[in-house]
């Protein structure tokens, strides 16, 4: 499950993440992070059950991080996409590939959200969720 964790002035500066890591001893991978000294935004890819992300989320809710669910990041319309392959080469994590008949394969569970892939279309075909 990938989460978007929300961070506050209030605690921007705290080792929230880590501390739940520690509690939790659930891996996160950081898919994406925006720090600033005023606020943050941190995508972390969480493999946990159902009950071990409602104990997760709590803890983080509790330390004053937002946390919402990403459950699509982006839509490809497959009437305006023409295959072009212009958003291949900029996504960073491979979440866009062609397929063995030329036409655009998109994964989700790769996909950080970044939106590299919804500027690079010259059709507009890609639009976020």
């Amino acid at each position: 499950m990938k989460l978007r964790l929300i961070y506050t002035h209030k605690n921007v500066d705290k080792p929230i993440l880590t501390e739940v890591v520690l509690k939790t001893k659930i891996p996160m991978n950081i898919l994406e992070a925006k720090i600033l000294p005023t606020a943050g935004e941190i995508v972390v890819d969480v493999p946990a059950t159902s009950r071990q992300l409602k104990n997760l989320i709590a803890l983080f809710e509790r330390a004053g991080v937002t946390v919402r669910e990403i459950k699509a990041t982006i839509e490809i319309d497959r009437e305006r996409c023409t295959s072009c392959g212009a958003c291949i080469s900029p996504c960073p994590v491979e979440a866009i590939v062609f397929k063995p008949d030329w036409e655009i394969d998109f994964d989700e569970d790769k996909c950080v959200g970044c939106g590299i892939c919804i500027d690079a279309c010259p059709v507009r075909a890609i639009k976020p969720v």
